[in-house]
């Protein structure tokens, strides 16, 4: 069951990271100019309340090294790349096993 949401999760995942390719290059085709748009655009248009409320809760973990070096650029990087690679990666954790050949359980 846990495998079935994985793969479905990463599906999904795999999807919204189509749609962001899909968008970023039409904008670009119609600006004549390379458009990425990043994680914190999309949270920002979705939900800008909590991505303001996200700095004060990662800083204080990890002495700070948590919210710059990290956080700060998983928000600045393309929001297709951030999906993905979660969506990629959901895939291989419910992929289902390897059936045994030759032996028994």
């Amino acid at each position: 069951m846990i495998r079935f949401l994985f793969r479905l999760l990463g599906l999904f995942a795999l999807a919204a990271a189509f749609i962001l390719v899909v968008y970023d290059g039409t904008k670009s085709i119609a600006g004549n100019q390379l458009y990425l748009t990043s994680v914190s655009t999309l949270w920002g248009l979705i939900h800008a309340a909590s991505l303001a409320a996200l700095k004060p809760a990662i800083s204080p973990y990890a002495g700070g090294i948590l919210w710059d070096p990290v956080a700060v650029s998983v928000l600045a990087a393309p929001g297709w790349v951030v999906f993905g690679v979660f969506g990629i990666l959901f895939m291989v954790l419910g992929r289902p096993k390897k059936p045994l050949i030759g032996y028994e359980r």
